[in-house]
């Protein structure tokens, strides 16, 4: 019998996560109850199939009250732990978990506490501010270079609670803090930090609370790898973990050898070897943090056993995702490039250091961030900035402290075309070399529906530009 027979289950979201959960679980007899805050036509349509397909109650419009007889909540990551549903359920000592540690427990033993199973795939994890998504994926290339069944999900691609039941050799799985605040038995074979960051405050309440959760995949006997150029990864990884470093590797860590990625962690002889794993060009779209990706990429590969040859095979076969770092177009000698997924201010110093000259297109929600590290890092590569968004008063604060001759465009327009009076602006202050680069440093929510219609938006008035020549 399931393990998860007759309990009753509260699954609060009705996202692709929600979902899924609700699904599976009453697939294994649960009694399930969706709870959903929103309430509107898409919504009511998933809502119909749960009832029919799945025989679960879902009631949309009400994400306060807590089921009558729950004893688990299984929580999407976009709920805070102050939720008011999330409090009662703690107040009441009933167990509150994610969709990943749900998978995690299903994958293991069907249910009971998540304790191991030989015959359950193994996880490769990785987490940090930014970098995930590119990460995971140039691991699921490498693993399946070298022949295994593997598949990138977790916060990418298939619901991990979908992925887990699949035949599969192994899990190239992206966490995000969310996700891991709520997991308790998850423990991957081997896992990495990236980097970590100020963002997110506003829902874990500090940064030490955000950095904790980050360091919680990290379980025992699990093979931990730390980005050794971050001093928190490299703190929360503890004593013997292995690192990667865009400098000269020493023993016990992956890097960078003249133009070479090259391995000193995960080979017979650590202290003498150093195995080349591929070329600095075979990483796409370079730049100094994307190689950093993909060393991570290959740390978790090659502590699975992945040979040299399937690292370097994987590089060449990842096609990087939209909106990130991708050139556009070049106009009158100006490249421009949208990188719109540099939501935090971490990622956009990371993009503007690749960048020798660059118009900076900023702004959004900053979601509590500072960004006068931010600024004061790059002052020196700013040709001109134009700002946009609902904190750009912020940024244009930081910008009068720590690099007051920059010239500065505002642009408060938040209708269909304020993108287009943003790429103007940006090409007017922009010389022949410059990049014009969007990497905004917040969230796009206040005026776009994504960070990928923003970049949209972006490319597109790019494009209006360059006809208009």
């Amino acid at each position: 019998m399931s393990g998860w027979q007759g309990r009753s289950v509260c699954v609060a979201g009705l996202g692709v996560s929600g979902r899924a959960a609700a699904r599976v679980l009453a697939e294994r007899g649960a009694r399930v109850t969706v709870v959903e805050a929103r309430d509107d036509d898409a919504l009511r349509e998933h809502a119909e199939r749960l009832r029919a397909d799945a025989g679960a109650t879902v009631r949309l419009g009400d994400g306060d009250t807590l089921p009558e007889g729950a004893d688990l909540v299984v929580t999407s990551p976009g709920w805070r732990p102050d939720a008011p549903l999330l409090s009662a359920a703690a107040a009441a000592g009933i167990e509150i978990i994610g969709e990943v540690e749900l998978a995690w427990r299903l994958a293991h033993d069907g249910g009971a506490d998540g304790a191991a199973d030989g015959g359950a795939a193994p996880w490769l994890a990785l987490t940090g501010t930014n970098g995930k998504t590119t990460t995971v994926r140039m691991l699921a290339c490498m693993l399946t270079a070298a022949g295994h069944r593997a598949v990138a999900v977790g916060n990418v691609g298939t619901p991990i609670v979908e992925a887990v039941l699949d035949k599969h050799d192994v899990l190239a799985v992206e966490l995000s803090s969310y996700q891991l605040h709520w997991s308790s038995t998850v423990a991957p074979y081997a896992a990495a930090v990236l980097n970590v960051a100020p963002d997110h405050i506003d829902w874990h309440g500090s940064f030490d609370a955000y950095a904790a959760a980050k360091g919680r995949i990290y379980a025992p006997g699990t093979v931990a790898i730390v980005n050794a150029d971050d001093p928190v990864s490299a703190r929360l990884g503890g004593p013997g973990a292995k690192g990667f470093t865009l400098g000269t590797p020493a023993p016990g860590q992956l890097g960078v050898v003249e133009d070479l990625l090259v391995d000193r962690a995960f080979t017979p002889d650590p202290r003498r070897e150093a195995v080349e794993l591929a070329e600095l060009r075979d990483v796409r779209p370079f730049a100094p943090h994307n190689v950093a990706n993909a060393l991570a990429a290959a740390a978790l590969a090659r502590a699975f056993g992945v040979p040299p040859e399937a690292v370097r095979e994987g590089l060449r076969a990842f096609t990087p995702d939209p909106h990130r770092i991708a050139h556009v177009a070049t106009v009158d000698g100006v490249d421009y490039i949208d990188d719109s997924k540099a939501t935090n201010p971490h990622a956009a110093a990371a993009s503007l250091a690749s960048c020798r000259s660059a118009v900076w297109i900023a702004g959004g929600l900053l979601k509590g961030a500072d960004v006068d590290d931010l600024v004061r890092s790059c002052a020196d590569r700013l040709r001109g900035v134009v700002l946009l968004g609902a904190d750009r008063a912020r940024i244009a604060e930081a910008l009068a402290r720590h690099a007051p001759d920059v010239p500065v465009v505002d642009v408060p327009d938040t209708d269909t075309g304020a993108m287009d009076r943003v790429v103007s602006a940006a090409a007017g202050l922009a010389r022949p070399g410059d990049t014009v680069l969007l990497a905004p440093a917040g969230a796009s929510f206040d005026m776009f529906a994504s960070y990928g219609a923003r970049g949209e938006a972006f490319a597109a008035a790019v494009r209006r530009l360059a006809e208009g020549r």
